[in-house]
């Protein structure tokens, strides 16, 4: 377990467009380096409801995904377009660094939660997933931690547990409405939401 002072990557959903401000505030808070992935939300779901083809849908999301880049950005978090161990919090300008890598599928199975975690594991950093949703369930019942890499959840995108558990990362989702459950998943500390961590 990296301690709480080690870089982390931090997934922004889409879903918390309206929590951008309080979420910041945790983040600087916790005074750890973060790297802000953000989601596609309002602008890629602009794009599903367009008949376009896989690459173009693939790099219009991630088009998306900067844009919502640029919103966190103007509330006073530096941006950047170089993958790096962040020195404070600071938020990634994806499309220009996917496209020089082009490292995942052109498809609907890969959205920012896979995206985020490719992140994670360049820059060999945890990985923290902020969503509207508790975290990852199945047959009703939220999971503690994921333990099946096939396992088929509606919370994160297709390719996501198989990515993790095919490159050994660790991941968590945790609901970003809850200000206490962010301010502890930051410190590294027990909280409610899924793990999904295939060390161990």
């Amino acid at each position: 377990m990296n301690s709480p002072a080690s870089p982390l990557v931090v997934k922004v959903g889409g879903s918390l467009f309206d929590r951008v401000v309080p979420l910041l505030d945790l983040l600087r808070e916790a005074g750890r380096p973060v790297l802000i992935v953000p989601g596609g939300g309002k602008f890629a779901d602009l794009v599903r409801r367009l008949d376009v083809s896989e690459d173009a849908a693939h790099w219009m999301a991630i088009a998306g995904m900067e844009q919502f880049a640029w919103y966190i950005a103007s509330h006073g978090i530096p941006a950047t377009a170089a993958l790096a161990q962040p020195v404070e919090a600071t938020v990634l300008l994806p499309y220009c660094v996917l496209r020089e890598a082009d490292p995942l599928p052109h498809s609907w199975d890969v959205t920012s939660d896979t995206i985020a975690a490719w992140v994670a594991r360049e820059l060999s950093a945890d990985l923290l997933l902020l969503k509207s949703v508790d975290g990852i369930h199945h047959h009703r019942r939220l999971l503690a931690r994921v333990e099946d890499p096939a396992l088929v959840a509606d919370e994160v995108d297709p390719a996501f547990i198989r990515f993790v558990f095919d490159h050994g990362l660790r991941a968590r989702v945790v609901n970003g409405r809850h200000d206490d459950r962010v301010r502890s998943a930051l410190r590294d500390e027990a909280v409610v939401g899924t793990l999904v961590d295939p060390r161990f």
